[in-house]
């Protein structure tokens, strides 16, 4: 069985990775892991998703959307488009109504494709 791993681990074999004159491999077999382990925690520690830590907040700007005016009294009316930028060109446009669950499944699902 594998042994479990701790953030604070995982971060010490990611950090002597990074020192001079080593390779990967090598500390993956010091450890006694899969060198496509640590490639892995690498990549998740540059994508700052390596421990377990739950949602992060993302700065928001909210802008109107181009030709679209919503009277203040009209309440019924869907207005403030929302703009989720994933990075490489992938962005994700709903408006305030949304619901909050199915934009969790559909953020899930967007981040497991990367």
């Amino acid at each position: 069985m594998e042994p479990r791993w701790s953030l604070q681990d995982k971060l010490q074999i990611v950090e002597e990775t990074l020192q001079p004159g080593v390779t990967v491999t090598e500390v993956a077999r010091r450890h006694g892991l899969a060198p496509s382990v640590v490639f892995t925690w690498r990549r998740l520690a540059r994508e700052g998703r390596l421990g377990d830590a739950g949602p992060t907040f993302m700065p928001v700007e909210i802008t109107p959307v181009p030709g679209q005016t919503t009277p203040i009294a009209s309440p019924a009316r869907r207005s403030g488009l929302i703009e989720i930028v994933l990075g490489r060109g992938r962005r994700i446009r709903v408006d305030r109504e949304v619901d909050a669950e199915a934009l969790r499944r559909v953020l899930q699902v967007v981040e497991s494709l990367a």
